[in-house]
C-alpha cells in the first residue's frame, strides 16, 4: 500500500480531528479501556486481518524510530471510524503492552509531540507557496514540513524517524525538477538522472528495485506454469530468489487467488443457470434472485469486487 511521502500525511479527516484534540498525554476518560485487544478488528473494522506496523520491543532505553512512526500511523489510519481520542488511547495501550513502563512513558510523550506535528501540517497545507504540483511547490511543501518537524523534534529524532523517507523524497524531488527543466536537453536529463541513480544509497536502490524484482519473479512463475512446472517448483524458484518466508507468503496469495477464481466460476455458472430457469419472471424478480445468490456466496467486501469479474464472465 505504498503512498508517496511527498503527500503530507494525515489527510483532511485526520487533520480536522487533530484540531480538536488536547495534546495532554492522558487519554480522555471515555476512551479508557482495560487492555489492548489481540485482534485489532475488535478496535476498528478497517484493521480486520491486520497487525500493527512498526516492530518495537521492550528495550531497556527508549529510542525514537521510524518503527514508532509506523505504529502511530497504523492506528491513525482508523481516523473517521473512531474518535481521535479513542485512537490515541489505543496507541498508548499498545505502547504499554510492548514496552517497559519508563520506555512506554517516553513513547507516549513522543506520541503527543507527533500529534502536535500533524496539527502543524494543517497550516502547511494552507500555505500558498506549497499549493499545486509544480516542482517549486513540492520543494516548498517539503521544506515547510521540515520546519514543522524542527518545532517538535530534535535533529536526532528527526533523523531516526524521518531520515530514510526524507532521503527518498529529496531524490524524487530532484528527479521531478530534472524532468520538468525546459533548459535541459533529453540527453542532459538522462545524464543527470543517471547521476542520481549512482548516488542512491544501497538501501534506497534496493527498495526501488524490489517491485521490479517481484514483477520479474511473477513473469517467471507464469512461464513456468505454462511449461508444466508444479507449484512446488515455483516455490523453490521464489525461495531461492527471495527467502522461504517470502515464497510461502506468495504461495498463499496464489492459493487465495485460485480459490477466489474458483468461487467466481461456480457463482457465474449458478447465476446463468438461475437466469435460464427464471426466464418467465420480470427483470426485477430475476435481479432479486441474483442478489440473493450473491449475498449467500460472498461477503460485503467481496461483493464490491464482484462486478468486474461478472463483466469478465459475460
Amino acid at each position: 500500500m505504498a503512498k508517496t511521502r511527498l503527500v503530507l500525511a494525515g489527510g483532511a479527516v485526520l487533520l480536522a480531528a487533530l484540531a480538536g484534540l488536547s495534546m495532554q498525554s492522558s487519554p480522555p476518560p471515555e476512551a479508557q479501556a482495560p487492555a489492548a485487544p489481540a485482534d485489532y478488528f475488535a478496535f476498528v473494522r478497517s484493521l480486520e486481518g491486520t497487525v500493527p506496523d512498526g516492530r518495537i520491543d521492550a528495550a531497556a532505553e527508549f529510542v525514537a524510530s521510524v518503527e514508532l512512526v509506523q505504529l502511530f500511523d497504523y492506528f491513525l489510519s482508523a481516523t473517521g471510524e473512531k474518535p481521535l481520542g479513542a485512537i490515541r488511547a489505543e496507541i498508548e495501550r499498545e505502547l504499554e503492552r510492548r514496552l517497559k513502563p519508563d520506555a512506554a512513558a517516553e513513547a507516549k510523550r513522543l506520541l503527543g509531540r507527533y500529534l502536535a506535528y500533524k496539527l502543524d501540517l494543517v497550516e502547511v497545507e494552507k500555505n500558498a507557496q506549497a499549493a499545486g504540483a509544480s516542482p517549486q511547490a513540492i520543494r516548498n511543501r517539503f521544506e515547510l514540513m521540515q520546519e514543522a518537524r524542527r518545532r517538535h523534534f530534535s535533529e536526532r529524532e528527526i533523523q531516526a524517524m524521518f531520515g530514510a523517507s526524507d532521503a527518498s523524497d529529496l531524490d524524487a524531488i530532484a528527479r521531478i525538477e530534472i524532468s520538468q527543466d525546459a533548459s535541459l536537453s533529453e540527453a542532459q536529463k538522462r545524464e543527470r538522472l543517471a547521476q542520481l541513480d549512482a548516488a542512491l544509497p544501497p538501501a534506497v536502490r534496493e527498495a526501488r528495485e524490489e517491485p521490479l524484482k517481484i514483477m520479474r519473479l511473477e513473469d517467471s512463475a507464469q512461464k513456468m506454469r505454462a511449461q508444466g512446472a508444479s507449484e512446488d517448483d515455483i516455490y523453490r524458484m521464489r525461495a531461492a530468489a527471495l527467502s522461504p518466508e517470502a515464497a510461502a507468503r506468495m504461495a498463499e496469495v496464489d492459493r487465495e487467488e485460485r480459490d477466489w477464481r474458483s468461487r467466481i466460476g461456480a457463482y457465474l455458472a449458478e447465476r446463468d443457470r438461475l437466469l435460464g430457469a427464471s426466464a418467465g419472471l420480470s427483470d426485477g424478480e430475476r435481479q432479486a434472485l441474483v442478489a440473493q445468490l450473491q449475498q449467500a456466496r460472498f461477503t460485503a467486501d467481496e461483493l464490491r469486487r464482484l462486478p468486474a469479474y461478472e463483466m469478465d464472465g459475460r
